[in-house]
């Protein structure tokens, strides 16, 4: 694993600095990014963005499970999830 990471502030200013916007602008981007991309995946409609990310909406269904502190079953109420793919782009980046 990577020991680097970059937060919001950094990706904001980052983005800013590459574009030629001001952070305020970016950082409103950012926003409407995740606002949009929260309210498409409330509806069930998968986002994606050939060749880089792909976030879809996941049902899980109910299940037994076990409590690992006293061994006793319990049952797993269905929940909904979130899957995340990488695009053949992003591998690539990673990849170096």
């Amino acid at each position: 694993m990577a020991d680097k990471s970059l937060n919001r502030t950094e990706l904001v200013a980052a983005v800013a600095a590459e574009s030629g916007q001001s952070q305020v602008v970016v950082n409103g981007v950012v926003d409407a990014l995740f606002a949009t991309l929260a309210s498409s995946l409330s509806d069930g409609v998968k986002v994606t963005i050939p060749g880089w990310i792909a976030v879809e909406r996941t049902d899980r269904a109910a299940r037994t499970g076990r409590n690992p502190q006293t061994g006793e079953s319990i049952e797993i109420k269905a929940s909904k999830g979130v899957k995340i793919s990488a695009g053949s782009k992003l591998k690539a980046a990673a990849k170096g």
